[in-house]
């Protein structure tokens, strides 16, 4: 009986740690009727949405390149890396661009979503572990879920959204 008291409560101190780890800011946005988060360091700036422009032979998640005051920027389609349904852009539709950590490297890209809602403070008692999909899903990008009034935010973990191996491909490009 006290292996078993000590092994519960070394499972509540782990969820604890993972609650505490995982709160902060977030900026959340919209895709579909879901709405995600990523931290709020992570995310470098909101633009509207301004011309793509296509690249040949890229993946089908990457919608092109902008040129951001100089700087030529990849633009993936959030939507599409998600298996979402495709629409047209909106006037709500804009880029968050976005600093991904890739080995050694920072990668500047631009995630493409259908809306941005508001920079939100989630505590540590509103966060919970990612559920398990089974083996059939790949979830490794889900950092934790945020509850917040009546909803639920999937709170994103950018580096793996950014680091497949195609966008990896493309960076190196």
């Amino acid at each position: 009986m006290k292996n078993e008291t000590a092994s519960i409560a070394t499972s509540a101190e782990g969820i604890g740690q993972h609650q505490q780890e995982n709160a902060g800011k977030y900026l959340t946005f919209k895709l579909s009727s879901e709405e995600y988060g990523i931290e709020i360091l992570k995310a470098k700036e909101i633009i509207g949405l301004i011309p793509i422009t296509q690249i040949p032979c890229t993946p089908i998640n990457i919608r092109g390149v902008i040129n951001l005051r100089g700087n030529v920027i990849p633009v993936m389609d959030l939507r599409v890396k998600f298996g979402l349904e495709a629409i047209e852009d909106t006037s709500e539709t804009c880029i968050i661009v976005v600093e991904a950590q890739r080995e050694e490297r920072t990668i500047r890209m631009g995630i493409l979503v259908d809306s941005v809602s508001e920079v939100l403070e989630v505590a540590a008692s509103e966060i919970e572990e990612a559920p398990e999909f089974g083996v059939e899903v790949n979830a490794d990008f889900i950092k934790a879920m945020g509850k917040a009034s009546d909803r639920v935010i999937v709170l994103l973990e950018i580096d793996r959204v950014l680091s497949t191996e195609a966008l990896a491909e493309f960076a190196d490009a």
